[in-house]
């Protein structure tokens, strides 16, 4: 009974593990156009609708790095000595995020002039 337990604790964590690290990257991959834009000055489309000012993407970028760092640390990886998976998921998410975003930009009136 114990033992089914610490299985079924140790699948959750896993699990848990798998999702931070996806999002993680996901969410910090999101963050890096934002804060690029602002640091150079540049207004950019933020979730708040317009494209807002360079101080509001700077922000926005720093509160996905943030979100980023936070689940990456609360999926624990070294604690499980799972780093190469989680970096594994993390990288997986950045490219989906990168892929996402290029073609999004890459169809925006506004971009492509």
């Amino acid at each position: 009974m114990f033992g089914f337990y610490l299985m079924t604790v140790y699948y959750y964590l896993m699990w848990q593990l798998y999702v931070y690290s996806f999002l993680a990257g996901l969410i910090g991959a999101n963050g890096v156009p934002h804060f690029i834009k602002g640091i150079t000055g540049k207004k950019h489309q933020t979730p708040f609708g317009r494209p807002s000012s360079a101080v509001i993407n700077v922000i926005w970028g720093w509160v996905n790095f943030v979100v980023a760092c936070l689940l990456l640390f609360y999926a624990h990886p070294r604690a499980r000595h799972h780093e190469l998976r989680s970096f594994g998921l993390v990288a997986i998410g950045a490219l989906i995020t990168a892929v996402m975003l290029a073609y999004v930009w890459s169809k925006h009136p506004n971009y492509n002039k």
